[in-house]
């Protein structure tokens, strides 16, 4: 009798073993709250990063709301939605990926293929072309691993952009991360192409957070142009999408350049903008509650950010490069801007765009006074080293007294390094700007450098 009864014990107890499996993938929950767009849910089991389901009563809709969790509290799940929660009622179910596996599918994993070239997709690798999905056997999530330092290759080669300014007192190095700080209407979006169109790399990434939709459509068609995008990537989250839209779209754009870098590729990956990534990372953050600390940004912020950049750069010795440029918006207060500050921490150099510059026609309006990039001295020889150090002497000694210039008040033979910066001044302005066609070489660049300097 005891025999019997141990045995039918250690079949209940593997029953409720598996009956535990199953819950943590088939559950059914229930709306409790919604406050904005956090929603909060009680009955589901999920990990924080999944998905699952939320039925609405809303005719012009599909029947199910996708929401992906986002925290908890207790035994309560927070879920924020992909799309609007108009429909949603009180006491609505919640249902897990099972009871909808097909459609799960796309949202869990992501496809990662050769496929995507010159493909415009979402965050979740949907096509926003008018073309066909990705069809591939390769299906990846997001997680990403922390890289040992010392497995790093060192930046040694000149990443040539096409740009005089840039080749020439700017140089960049292949695995070089740089950011570009602009308001808007400087020109950002042109130098980003010009780079783009200009560069000689096997594939490019571009992701475009937060933009307007009107100019995601005029920087495909006009800026990056119908050859460059063979070559390219692009995942678009524009500004009307949800946060976790914005978010995941960086995310996806910097495991996509990993992907293929993984292949021996040399990657360039242009991200615009890290600050709109900040932005959405913030809504988010705010709506579950996590405590802000400067400029409503929560503390997590100064850990997401450089975990970002570090997934890029000379990854391996046996790999190829990632070569990142993120652009950061600068408006308002540019001295208490953490996004600006942590950015120019983390970063391996930064280019400035001059709004007065700009207003004067002059394009690009590089501000390279205020500009620079860490790799340059140790990727160069000595001569273009000499030569790029006294011309950015020159450019801050104008600039310096720009002001006793302009209203005549400065006598020449004061200063003999002010005298030959206003004796080659037209032809240094002259020598900064580009035509967003041109496409001059680094050789080339150097050459020019070199001819202004002989004119001295």
């Amino acid at each position: 009798m005891t025999f019997k009864k141990n045995k039918w014990c250690k079949r209940v107890n593997i029953f409720k073993k598996k009956i535990s499996f199953i819950s943590n993938f088939i559950s059914i929950g229930y709306i409790i709250s919604i406050n904005n767009f956090l929603v909060k849910a009680s009955g589901i089991t999920l990990p924080i990063g999944k998905f699952c389901f939320i039925e609405n009563n809303n005719q012009n809709k599909a029947p199910t709301i996708i929401c992906k969790i986002v925290g908890f509290s207790k035994k309560n799940s927070f879920l924020m939605p992909l799309y609007s929660l108009d429909g949603i009622f009180p006491g609505a179910k919640v249902f897990s990926y099972s009871f909808f596996s097909s459609t799960f599918l796309i949202f869990d994993k992501l496809p990662f293929s050769y496929k995507l070239l010159g493909r415009v997709l979402d965050s979740f690798g949907l096509p926003l072309d008018g073309l066909n999905n990705i069809h591939t056997d390769d299906y990846r999530d997001l997680s990403s691993q922390i890289i040992n330092p010392l497995n790093r290759a060192p930046i040694k080669e000149i990443f040539d952009t096409g740009i005089c300014a840039i080749n020439s007192l700017l140089t960049i190095g292949k695995g070089q991360r740089i950011g570009i700080f602009a308001r808007a209407g400087v020109g950002k979006s042109m130098l980003l192409g010009m780079i783009a169109r200009h560069s000689k790399v096997d594939i490019i990434v571009i992701v475009l957070v937060g933009e307007r939709g009107r100019e995601v459509k005029e920087f495909l068609d006009n800026i990056l142009g119908p050859e460059s995008l063979k070559k390219s990537v692009v995942i678009v989250s524009p500004a009307g999408t949800s946060p976790l839209f914005r978010v995941q779209a960086i995310q996806y754009a910097t495991s996509i350049a990993e992907y293929f870098c993984k292949k021996n590729n040399n990657i360039l990956l242009i991200a615009d903008s890290l600050t709109r990534y900040a932005m959405a990372y913030r809504e988010i953050s705010l709506s579950i509650n996590e405590i802000p600390i400067a400029k409503g940004y929560p503390a997590s912020i100064f850990s997401k950010i450089p975990e970002l950049i570090e997934r890029t750069g000379n990854i391996s010795k046996n790999f190829g490069s990632i070569t990142a440029i993120y652009t950061i918006l600068t408006e308002g207060d540019e001295s208490n801007d953490p996004i600006l500050d942590i950015s120019k921490s983390i970063l391996d150099g930064h280019i400035f765009l001059s709004n007065d510059l700009a207003d004067t026609g002059h394009y690009p309006a590089i501000d390279i006074s205020k500009s620079i990039s860490r790799v340059m001295s140790s990727i160069i020889n000595s001569r273009h080293r000499k030569s790029a150090i006294y011309i950015k002497k020159l450019i801050s000694c104008y600039i310096l007294h720009q002001d006793l210039i302009t209203l005549g008040a400065y006598v020449v033979g004061t200063n003999n390094l002010l005298d030959i910066a206003i004796k080659i001044w037209p032809k240094l302005t002259k020598f900064l700007q580009q035509d967003f066609f041109e496409h001059f070489s680094y050789q080339y660049s150097i050459e020019k450098l070199e001819k202004l300097l002989n004119n001295i």
